[in-house]
Order: C-alpha cells, then sequence, then structure tokens
C-alpha cells in the first residue's frame, strides 16, 4: 500500500508548540556526542557506562604515564650520546 503524498508542505493545524521551549537542548546538541557501540563480547566486561569509563581512565593513565618515561628515556639517551661526543 502507498501512502499519499501531501502537495503543501505546511505545518498542520493540529500541531501545538505553545508549551515548548526555544533552544531547550542546543547548549547539549552543541557540545556533541561521543557515542560508540562495542562489540558483544566486550560489552559483557562492562555492565554500564561508569565501569565503562573507569576503565578507559585508567588506561588513558597508563599510556601517559608510559609517554612520561619514553620522554625521560629519550633525554637520558641524547645527554648520554652528547656526552660521548664531547669526550
Amino acid at each position: 500500500m502507498k501512502k499519499g503524498t501531501r502537495k503543501h508542505d505546511e505545518m498542520r493545524n493540529h500541531y501545538d508548540f505553545s508549551g515548548g521551549i526555544r533552544g531547550k537542548y542546543a547548549r547539549r546538541y552543541a557540545e556533541g556526542t561521543n557515542v560508540v557501540v562495542l562489540d558483544p563480547d566486550v560489552a559483557r566486561l562492562f555492565p554500564n557506562r561508569d565501569a565503562v569509563n573507569e576503565t578507559l581512565r585508567a588506561v588513558g593513565e597508563i599510556v601517559q604515564i608510559q609517554e612520561r618515561t619514553r620522554h625521560r628515556a629519550n633525554k637520558r639517551i641524547e645527554r648520554t650520546q652528547k656526552t660521548r661526543r664531547s669526550s
């Protein structure tokens, strides 16, 4: 069964926006959203969003620690190389 098409693209009379608030969700929309769909096996490990966020924060801290450690190690290597060159 085919639906009929409307000839005029106007708002119908029975719509009532008198109780609406202009821009109610504008700020939230502007902030954006980051929806990620987990694979079923991964989703089973995380019962809720708090578990996901806590785990991602912990992983983020580990990554930052590794980057700082790697940065320090590179500085030590640079100092050692400069010392050897000047000798």
